[in-house]
């Protein structure tokens, strides 16, 4: 077994032991079973958090992936910056509670 680094709230800490096999494990945890449009802002916030180091907004993903934020709320209902986030393995956005 691997061990993770997490926060209090479970968002891993070091950007380098993410893995998609992890992300799937987490993914689950919280009730979200990957598909490929869920794959697509995955490794869009993978991608864009190492330049910009932070975690882009649900406004930033959506732009940018020309995923509609209405289409992410379904993917990650309730919290979808949030929840991209920890699946992602990053830290939580400025600005979620």
């Amino acid at each position: 077994m691997t061990t993770i680094h997490v926060d209090s709230e479970g968002f891993l800490t070091e950007y380098g032991e993410w893995s998609e096999d992890l992300a799937a494990e987490l993914a689950a945890r919280i009730g979200i079973e990957l598909t490929d449009e869920h794959w697509k802002a995955i490794r869009f916030l993978r991608a864009d958090y190492p330049s910009h180091g932070e975690t882009a907004t649900l406004r930033r993903v959506s732009v940018l992936t020309g995923m509609p934020i209405k289409q992410l709320f379904t993917l990650f209902p309730g919290k979808p910056a949030k929840k991209m986030a920890y699946v992602a393995g990053l830290p939580k956005p400025r600005g979620c509670v």
